[in-house]
């Protein structure tokens, strides 16, 4: 009679302590961090460089006629090779008759020539009022992993496919939506710090003028305020690979702005720190360069992401079809009532008392995107979340699909990946996925700019 095999005991059981003591490494001491941030910045710079051309420069691929006639002009390939041919003046691109490819800076002079001369019916340029600022969108949520840099990335990517013209903020000091984007940021002083910090030296130097009528001692503008009083929009933006992305980049020191920032309000209490975003954007004309402002946030609800939220018309919230991001985004939405009312309870008092106008913080719209969604596994729990944030909810979930992956491990995102390196199905599913949550996201745009443009009093654009 043959014994009966013994079930397999867990991992945890029966281990031996001093067998794992000398698998241990010597302790270890804060010179460590420094050797593994060494060796991670490396890792990082090889990593990022398999989006980039050999010369170490990121370039943005060509577009092929039928990318061009399916996704980016409404036109037929017969006729669009017709106008080629009747209008040599035009980019011709390169390659044989029949495969056709062309840069993203011909595409858009291929728009404005069809917006000119083409049928008044089809939307060659995306609608945009004339004399209303750019909207400013926020993406945010205080948890990570939740696609926020994914998703602010694809909607700048898929508006400037769209013939807007976009700026990119990274707030993030990890740095991630800077190097999709191929951003080289030295120091903090090309990030938004020297702004926020210009904003602060601003209301300083106002404050001095009412001392020295007062004969009251003035605050002192250290050196760092002197400089960043100097800084101009062109010091901090940097063109990309994308002939109508422009961007503000982030690196590791701009997180000193979340310890910085609140010295400076302890130094000046009547400082609006929740403004100093907005008055760039506002006072430097920045507003009027652009289309759409796109703001990439850090996972928490600090000092620079409390000025992206003051900053933005429009906020977008993704989240994943799981219980604890629902837990975490409905905890965020708390957060964001009582930190914003908060500054409006305090600073109105005041506002009240010298018979001004009260401050009102107020967005155009809110929506929460689910991401990273597996129909086959999560649609009970994504159906709960859209029953319980209702119309804050978009109606489409963002489909996670392979294209997603494969063009994640490039640096790249899915609309710099060429379509030659995937199965053309999982290509035109991968790139269904952002089109719609970009589709969704217009929509709210458009919207937004007509009803501004009626309340002005101003035609259509």
């Amino acid at each position: 009679m043959t014994k009966s095999k013994q079930p397999a005991l867990p991992p945890y059981f029966n281990l031996d302590p001093a067998k794992a003591a000398t698998k241990l490494p010597d302790p270890i001491g804060t010179s460590r961090f420094a050797k593994a941030a060494t060796f991670c910045a490396k890792g990082r710079e090889d990593l990022a460089r398999r989006g980039y051309a050999p010369d170490g420069e990121k370039r943005l691929r060509r577009f092929s006629i039928w990318e061009i006639t399916k996704y980016l002009i409404p036109v037929a390939p017969a006729h669009l090779r017709r106008v080629l041919k009747a209008n040599p003046d035009l980019p011709q691109g390169e390659g044989e008759a029949g495969s056709k490819w062309f840069t993203l800076e011909e595409v858009l002079t291929l728009r404005r020539h069809f917006a000119a001369e083409g049928v008044s019916t089809k939307e060659y340029l995306p609608y945009r009022p004339e004399n209303l600022p750019a909207k400013v969108v926020a993406v945010a949520n205080f948890k990570g992993g939740v696609g926020k840099t994914s998703t602010a990335a694809h909607l700048a990517m898929s508006a400037a496919l769209d013939g807007y013209k976009v700026l990119v903020i990274d707030l993030d000091s990890q740095g991630s939506m800077t190097s999709i984007l191929g951003g080289r940021v030295a120091d903090e002083w090309q990030t938004v710090f020297p702004l926020i910090a210009k904003d602060y030296a601003r209301a300083v130097q106002e404050e001095n003028r009412v001392r020295a009528a007062a004969g009251q001692p003035e605050i002192p503008l250290d050196e760092t305020l002197q400089e960043a009083l100097r800084t101009q929009p062109q010091d901090v933006i940097q063109k990309t690979h994308w002939p109508n992305i422009d961007l503000i980049g982030a690196q590791l020191n701009l997180y000193w702005a979340e310890f910085q920032i609140p010295v400076w309000r302890m130094g000046l209490r009547s400082w609006p720190l929740w403004d100093g975003l907005t008055n760039f954007l506002q006072d430097e004309a920045v507003l009027n360069d652009y289309d759409i402002v796109f703001l990439d946030t850090p996972p928490a609800l600090g000092y620079l992401t409390i000025n992206a939220l003051a900053a933005a018309d429009i906020l977008l919230v993704p989240l994943g079809a799981s219980f604890l991001e629902f837990d975490s985004t409905g905890r965020f939405f708390d957060m964001l009532y009582t930190t914003f009312a908060s500054i409006e309870d305090g600073e109105n008092a005041a506002q009240r008392a010298a018979g001004l106008p009260e401050l009102k913080f107020e967005w155009d719209v809110v929506r929460a995107i689910i991401t990273r969604f597996d129909a086959s596994q999560q649609t009970d729990m994504a159906n709960v979340i859209q029953a319980y944030f209702g119309d804050f909810m978009n109606a489409y979930r963002q489909d996670y699909t392979a294209l997603v992956g494969q063009a994640g491990e490039q640096v790249n995102g899915i609309y710099e990946a060429d379509y030659r390196d995937f199965n053309r199905d999982t290509y035109v599913r991968g790139r269904e996925t952002f089109d719609r949550t970009y589709a969704e996201f217009k929509e709210v745009l458009i919207g937004c700019w007509w009803r501004d443009a009626q309340m002005g009093g101003q035609a259509d654009g």
